[in-house]
């Protein structure tokens, strides 16, 4: 059974069906798309019941896409290419969940509900796409496909300063894409398809660009004669998909975004966009450049570090809970990218590990600032005073976030922070990546964590009740929100207790990760 094709492809042709409806029948829309949902959750547990751990690649499709004879430089082949490992299985459940998550928290949107939830469904396959494409160039037709519904969803139903939030982040993500385009060019030109050895046929199959051998001698990309070259490529392909994680210089358009968007949509970009970073670095970059990924090495180790500090700086320093959980997200993807950089079975599963619970756990922090706002429309901290008095619910969900936000053992969180800081640390004895100043310094973002969440705590639920008169009654948690905020705490809870749960999925992949491709980069590392 095509399973993953029907997880792309069912939320966009919903998406289609939508349109045909007329906008008059305004509580369809959201139903619509909850039944979506709930048929990708069950699809979803089908291939969980099927998917078995180590043997890589699985639910692979393979079809002709594009086929072209070119009189230049010899034939283009693009394939309708998808399959999942442990490194995509666990994103893709992920993206299961906070889309079903995001369209109960959407329930109430009352402006053009129909392009809403249409859009909604289109980012949906897309996401999922994203997440399984294995032919570059289809993967970044899913990439691009994802700007456009954010776009509108930002600059249409967002806060007061929705239009320079959206401007800016399509902005920054285009620039992204331009740099990974260029690359993607460079590998075309240089990858031939094994399957064809005598013939000059290129391929965008990034399984194949994975081999050193399948590079055409002499062309711009062959590590054998212009590693000069692959160094750049490396740079520009990392720096793309780095403004997506995002991190530090490349973060600034976030805390817009994330400050003017819907809370559903907030809750997408941060547990699920800001995963495509990530994710294209643990799949495109370094499996394809190993020798830049270890001459780099250090580099990408210092920007997570930079970031681990800098987000949970400003994190401490903002005034506005969105802005501050938006911080934190920065701050939480350094701890990726130092992960990634130490080549460690470990921290390479430590950084999968990090982004799966960061997406429950962040989806859950934007949940929680939304639920507020909701009933006050009020962001700052500074108004709000005693609300574990008035609401009891509300106020326990927000401390099992904070506290698996901040690493507390027993929740997701501590477990990914974990094992990145073990390879981090191992790195410097085993393969001399990181340097051991690297993951010292960045111990003090676990210090800062706890400060501005805890401060958070005291300031907003503790002490004596006091908010403006205009919302002086504030109600606790609906069932519509219970509905929202449980499951993400059951499985922020789950996969801290038993961690071994996801792990069983990534480590072979990690292991296969760091035992090939790094061993291979190290080999030829200029």
């Amino acid at each position: 059974m095509p399973y993953l094709s029907l997880l792309i492809f069912i939320p966009v042709a919903a998406a289609l069906a939508t349109l045909l409806i007329p906008a008059r029948y305004t509580r369809a829309f959201p139903w619509i798309t909850l039944g979506v949902n709930m048929l990708q959750l069950i699809i979803f547990i089908a291939m969980t019941l099927h998917f078995s751990s180590g043997e890589g690649l699985q639910f692979a499709e393979q079809h002709a896409w594009i086929s072209l004879s070119l009189n230049t430089w010899g034939e283009l082949q693009a394939e309708y290419l998808v399959a999942v490992d442990g490194l995509s299985f666990p994103l893709v459940g992920l993206s299961v969940l906070i889309m079903l998550i995001a369209t109960i928290s959407s329930w109430n949107v009352s402006r053009s509900r129909k392009g809403y939830f249409a859009l909604l469904l289109i980012l949906n396959g897309a996401i999922i796409g994203s997440f399984c494409a294995l032919d570059f160039l289809l993967f970044y037709v899913f990439f691009e496909f994802m700007l456009l519904p954010m776009y509108f969803l930002i600059g249409i139903w967002g806060g007061p300063k929705r239009e320079y939030a959206s401007i800016k982040f399509f902005l920054y993500t285009l620039l992204g894409s331009i740099l990974i385009l260029i690359v993607m060019i460079g590998l075309y030109l240089s990858v031939q398809s094994p399957e064809r050895a005598n013939e000059v046929v290129h391929t965008f199959n990034v399984l194949h660009m994975q081999h050193l051998e399948n590079f055409i001698p002499g062309s711009w990309l062959d590590a054998t004669s212009t590693g000069t070259w692959r160094l750049w490529a490396f740079a520009l392909l990392f720096v793309g998909f780095a403004i997506k994680l995002p991190a530090v210089p490349f973060h600034t358009w976030l805390p817009d975004a994330h400050v003017e968007a819907p809370t559903a949509i907030s809750v997408i970009l941060a547990a699920l966009l800001l995963k495509i970073g990530g994710y294209g670095i643990l799949r495109f970059v370094y499996p394809v450049f190993p020798d830049g990924a270890v001459y780099f090495s250090d580099w990408v180790a210092g920007i997570g570090v930079v970031s681990i500090i800098y987000g949970a700086l400003n994190a401490l320093a903002s005034k506005d809970l969105k802005r501050l959980i938006a911080y934190s997200s920065v701050s939480h993807m350094g701890f990726v990218l130092l992960g990634i950089a130490s080549a460690t079975t470990e921290g390479v599963a430590g950084a999968i590990y990090q982004m799966v619970s960061h997406g429950i756990i962040s989806a859950m922090l934007f949940l929680i600032a939304g639920v507020l706002y909701d009933r006050t429309h009020d962001r700052l901290i500074e108004n709000y005073s005693g609300l574990a008095s008035h609401m009891k619910h509300y106020t326990a969900f927000v401390l099992i976030a904070f506290f698996a936000s901040l690493g507390l053992p027993g929740f997701a969180g501590f477990i990914g922070e974990v094992l990145i800081f073990f390879g981090a640390f191992q790195s410097h004895s085993y393969n001399n990546l990181v340097p051991l100043w690297m993951p010292v310094v960045a111990t003090l973002g676990l210090l800062l964590g706890a400060a501005y969440y805890l401060w958070t705590i005291q300031r907003m639920f503790f002490g004596t009740f006091a908010v403006r008169a205009s919302y002086a009654e504030l109600n606790d948690l609906t069932a519509r929100e219970y509905a929202m905020l449980l499951p993400l705490a059951v499985a922020a809870l789950l996969f801290g207790i038993l961690p071994q749960l996801l792990l069983d999925f990534i480590n072979p992949f990690a292991e296969t990760f760091t035992g090939t491709w790094f061993s291979l980069g190290i080999n030829t590392n200029p």
